[in-house]
């Protein structure tokens, strides 16, 4: 699980003018749809083929908990997707995106200041240059690593120096043991 992407995915959902298909059998024939055929998403979903129909058919209704799973996490990552382009472009271009995190935080800095981690509760709005990098990254596929290090340098920037208003001999940002992160657009 990625708790970066996963959080950049969970803001953009909110962002969905229609709900998505809570039951098997939607989901399965909205996805037969999209990938046009069967055989298709018994690959991808790792299931037979002729599961995939008894699903669509309404015959079979109720999924292991593994493949409910996958279902629900598939439909969603194709679900409305001019509108999750849509919410993306807006939070890169005007925007912006709100972090709300409860991590430890700490920075590297000169001799005689307290750099030392703590733990904080942020709530800080990023502007829109720190959001279009964070959807880039996760489209090119990034890491939770490189996500993270991303949205360090953004609260440098916008929490600790204030945009170059002050702390300007603040070298890095440590940003671990995060305990809860949510991204808001």
């Amino acid at each position: 699980m990625s708790t970066f992407g996963d959080g950049l995915d969970a803001a953009v959902q909110k962002a969905f003018t229609r709900p998505a298909p809570k039951s098997a059998g939607p989901q399965m024939r909205y996805l037969v749809k999209q990938l046009k055929g069967t055989k298709a998403v018994a690959q991808m979903l790792r299931i037979s083929q002729r599961t995939v129909e008894r699903y669509v058919k309404d015959q079979i209704k109720k999924p292991r908990p593994g493949l409910a799973a996958r279902l629900e996490a598939e439909v969603k990552k194709r679900w409305q997707p001019q509108i999750r382009a849509k919410a993306r472009q807006k939070a890169a271009t005007t925007g912006g995106i709100v972090i709300d995190t409860r991590a430890r935080i700490g920075y590297t800095a000169p001799i005689g200041t307290t750099d030392e981690d703590r733990l904080r509760h942020l709530t800080v709005a990023l502007p829109p240059q720190y959001a279009a990098r964070l959807f880039d990254a996760q489209e090119q596929g990034a890491g939770d690593q490189q996500l993270q290090q991303i949205a360090a340098e953004a609260l440098k920037e916008v929490y600790f120096q204030d945009s170059g208003r002050r702390a300007g001999q603040l070298e890095e940002v440590r940003f671990t043991g995060i305990e809860h992160l949510e991204f808001d657009l």
